[in-house]
């Protein structure tokens, strides 16, 4: 039997007409229904979220701090049932389902020491004669109603990054979570309501693509955090009129190996990094650029280590490889190969559809404006090139119009700063790869990749602006 989910709006549950079923990837069987918000719901929403600022705002530090810590308890209390819960609804690896929960657990509870360390700075006021006397005081004062739209690829965890923050910093959210996996957002939401916030602090609401415009536009928002594909970040930021705007958009993350880097592990960790999740990760490893030295003999080992990939059922905890989100993602990414095929590209292994999987692919000497190399696949594939010269591999990594993490594998300390200083991306991680990410480092990108950084502490920074207050000493 399933279940139905209400969703949270203005401190209360509630349901429409216009329902929504949400299906297992992997088996298309029924998880569980809820439905979309209505456009008088989300009004109710947004004004409930007006009201609340005025006590959130008001809210002392140790109070917001505390229903971070309870949520963050709360959470890791019903480890397994969301983990279960996501993986259903996902077809993320129950292994994977389990890491997302523990990172959610992390960022509430990071997001409740940060709530402690917003501080201002005194500013000494007297440099010029006719300001002799004078000195000012800054604190940070929380914006108002911020606007949240998460993704389905990290359904709990990318979508806390806009919810902890906004409560650490003293504002109210409505958030509108992604309608392929809309569930497990609406299970946190039965511990948001059980955490002691004002009514309307936090909405949590399924919504069509036409009512979640609104948020967009809506000028009673302070700020819109995004999470998804450049071309509707970009379109929404165009149409968002005065608010801020967070967007954290992807991009064809690019690793570089060294001569003489540590083969195997820069092997498993790719990996790791290009099909976790069946490579539906923004910072998922797309391109690979190899010494030519070293070339052959780690192209072997990422091969071997792709025939390992064990694909199954996301809740065998053997299997390291789930389904795609859904039949669309399968064709489209086997276009894209079948395309690069065409055009001279070598398939090592993989390049076939299996359902609603894709085999995990390796693929060499791809054309650079080919959509495998030059897009954002989000889809189990890896393209590998050969380079001479680390300053050619480096330029190579940079000619893309993403720019959000990349990854060096070197044991030259000249050549990891190099790196460091050149790559035109948001995050450079040495001997690892780019799909790495602890969640209070800053995280975001450049280029078509994003704007702003998420990370407790940088969204925070967002999320908050500075008021002064100068003294005169009469």
């Amino acid at each position: 039997m399933t279940s139905q989910y209400p969703f949270y709006c203005a401190g209360e549950w509630r349901s429409s007409d216009n329902a929504l079923e949400v299906r297992n990837p992997y088996s298309d069987e029924l998880v569980g229904t809820t439905s979309y918000a209505t456009a008088n719901d989300l009004e109710d929403a947004t004004q409930a979220a007006i009201a609340a600022f005025e006590e959130m705002r008001r809210m002392p530090t140790y109070e917001r701090a505390n229903i971070l810590f309870e949520l963050s308890k709360a959470l890791e209390a019903r480890r397994d049932e969301v983990a279960a819960l996501m993986t259903a609804e996902a077809g993320k690896p129950i292994n994977d389902s389990g890491v997302e929960v523990d990172r959610g657990v992390f960022t509430l509870r990071v997001a409740a020491e940060e709530a402690q360390r917003i501080h201002g700075e005194q500013i000494p006021l007297d440099l010029m004669a006719s300001s002799a006397g004078r000195f000012g005081v800054t604190r940070r004062v929380p914006i108002g109603p911020i606007a949240g739209i998460s993704p389905f690829n990290f359904p709990l965890n990318l979508a806390l990054h806009k919810v902890a923050p906004a409560i650490a910093s003293g504002n109210t959210i409505v958030l509108k979570p992604p309608s392929y996996d809309p569930l497990t957002m609406l299970v946190f939401a039965e511990l948001v309501a059980e955490a002691g916030l004002p009514a309307g602090a936090v909405s949590i609401m399924p919504m069509d693509r036409t009512l979640g415009d609104t948020l967009v536009t809506d000028d009673r928002y302070k700020m819109l955090s995004f999470t998804g594909s450049p071309d509707v970040g970009w379109d929404m930021k165009a149409r968002a009129g005065r608010k801020k705007v967070v967007l954290e958009l992807g991009g064809n993350a690019g690793v570089i190996i060294d001569k003489d880097a540590d083969l195997d592990f820069a092997a498993q960790r790719v990996l790791v990094g290009a099909f976790a999740y069946a490579g539906q990760v923004c910072i998922s490893v797309q391109r690979v650029y190899i010494h030519s030295d070293v070339f052959d003999a780690f192209a072997e080992r990422v091969v071997a280590a792709a025939k390992s990939v064990v694909m199954g059922d996301p809740a065998d905890p053997k299997t390291t490889l789930g389904p795609m989100i859904d039949d669309k993602a399968v064709s489209r990414i086997h276009g894209w190969v079948e395309s690069a095929r065409d055009a001279g590209a070598n398939i090592l292994t993989g390049g076939e559809p299996n359902g609603r999987f894709y085999l995990p692919t390796v693929i060499t000497n791809a054309p650079d404006d080919s959509a495998v190399c030059a897009r954002e696949a989000f889809a189990p594939i890896v393209n590998l090139f050969s380079f001479d010269d680390w300053d050619e591999g480096l330029g190579r990594i940079d000619d893309s119009v993403y720019g959000l993490q990349a990854g060096v594998f070197t044991a030259s300390l000249e050549h990891a700063l190099r790196a460091w200083d050149r790559l035109e991306v948001g995050g450079v991680i040495i001997n690892d790869i780019p799909t790495y990410r602890i969640d209070h480092m800053p995280y975001g990108g450049v280029k078509d990749s994003g704007l702003s950084r998420e990370g407790l502490r940088y969204a925070i920074e967002d999320m908050t602006e500075p008021r002064l207050a100068v003294f005169n000493r009469l």
